[in-house]
């Protein structure tokens, strides 16, 4: 009998979430880090750009940050790349370390978090104490 034959097949597990992934969240939104809001002036474009449909605006332990949610248009039915073997560098490089295979971050996962245009100005009412007579000069 060759030795090959005795030999038992020992199942590997593999810990990857990807091959456990049915939602493909990492392909459903991006973020993108900005400069630190300080004035008025700074977060009224803030207030603006979460102004668009399908964008936050967070801050955490790396800074602020917009949020999009918005699946990559790849994306294909069964949660495949559309693109794998052409993809760009930036899905190439991403790893699983940090994987939200139990879904999306969310308010708790943040220092501040603005889910839309009233919630981000509700903050800057109570940051700046006269926001609201700012915003009234800016009309005139």
């Amino acid at each position: 009998m060759c030795i090959r034959d005795r030999a038992k097949t020992i199942p590997v597990k593999v810990d990857n979430p990807c091959e456990r992934c049915t939602g493909s969240w990492c392909c459903t939104y991006f973020t993108q880090q900005i400069d630190t809001p300080k004035s008025r002036e700074d977060f009224d474009v803030l207030l603006w750009q979460v102004s668009h449909k399908h964008t936050e605006a967070y801050k955490d332990e790396d800074g602020w940050f917009l949020l999009m949610t918005m699946p990559c248009t790849h994306l294909k039915p069964n949660g495949n790349c559309g693109i794998y073997e052409t993809r760009p560098k930036i899905c190439r490089d991403h790893t699983s370390d940090s994987c939200e295979i139990d879904g999306l971050a969310g308010e708790e996962d943040f220092d501040l978090y603005f889910k839309n245009y009233d919630a981000l100005r509700k903050y800057c009412r109570k940051r700046f104490k006269k926001w609201d007579k700012w915003e009234k000069s800016k009309k005139e």
